[in-house]
């Protein structure tokens, strides 16, 4: 297929018309040149980014460490989903792995002793540019929750394995915690 002579810095955004500024999101419509020289307009939500935290209890080098998730309240699935911890930065410009320590901590009530980064996902780049920063913590310590207004949520406990199982199984659905589980069991944890 031929590039018709755009070249890569040739295509992009060529305009942007805000709709709508959020606390968590922002909107607009923008004018695009597509990579064969057309042009068109697509929805775009603006996402300042966030980070999702996957808690080992115990010690790492266990064969199947209970992992910590959290069995939250999403009023855009209609009930309850399980997840592990995650949030958004609390001011412009705040570093990743303060906003998972943080965001670990007031979700849990449990402090990352270590923090080990794991990889970065694009939650659904047809629309939105928001990145999710992945971790792994562990040597937890007690810490003390903060819960949002907004958040309804009730810790729990389990295997790594059972986690596994129930990502198996869909009743884990929630997509950074899929990641963030199938991530660390393959390349961050001990497997049986």
């Amino acid at each position: 297929m031929s590039d018709q002579g755009t070249t890569r810095k040739e295509f992009g955004r060529l305009a942007r018309r805000g709709v709508h500024d959020g606390r968590i999101v922002n909107l607009s419509i923008d004018t695009v040149r597509f990579p064969d020289g057309s042009v068109g307009e697509l929805e775009f939500i603006h996402h300042a980014g966030a980070c999702a935290v996957l808690p080992v209890a115990g010690q790492l080098e266990e064969s199947d460490p209970d992992v910590l998730l959290i069995h939250q309240y999403r009023y855009a699935t209609g009930g309850y989903l399980y997840e592990v911890p995650a949030g958004m930065p609390a001011w412009p410009g705040e570093p990743w792995e303060e906003v998972a320590r943080r965001e670990l901590e007031e979700e849990t009530g449990w402090q990352a002793g270590r923090l080990i980064p794991l990889t970065s996902i694009y939650t659904t780049p047809g629309f939105t540019d928001e990145v999710i920063y992945l971790w792994l913590a562990t040597e937890l310590e007690p810490g003390t929750s903060k819960l949002d207004r907004d958040e309804f949520l009730e810790l729990v406990r389990i295997p790594l394995s059972t986690a596994l199982e129930w990502v198996q199984e869909g009743r884990i659905i929630d997509g950074k915690s899929v990641a963030a589980l199938l991530f660390a069991a393959r390349f961050a944890l001990p497997t049986d």
